[in-house]
């Protein structure tokens, strides 16, 4: 009985889906910047691009995906 009971939970635990949050914290950087007190998840991600040389279209857009999420697309010069 008892091993039964251990056996559906152990498979009910694997069927449930996995959850992943980033948040970063204070004083985190990317590539040089600022990127602090920001939480990415399935619904709300993000994408960093960092470029040697100044890029075209520099800064930070919201994209819009076709299962509903957005993403913040960044695209940054990397500092020294």
């Amino acid at each position: 009985m008892i091993r039964t009971a251990v056996l559906v939970f152990s498979f009910a635990a694997f069927a449930l889906p996995a959850f992943a949050e980033v948040r970063l914290g204070k004083n985190v950087r990317i590539g040089g910047h600022d990127a602090s007190n920001q939480t990415f998840d399935k619904n709300n991600r993000g994408e960093y691009i960092i470029h040697d040389n100044q890029p075209k279209n520099a800064g930070c857009k919201i994209r819009k995906n076709k299962d509903g999420s957005k993403t913040k697309v960044c695209n940054l010069k990397k500092k020294n």
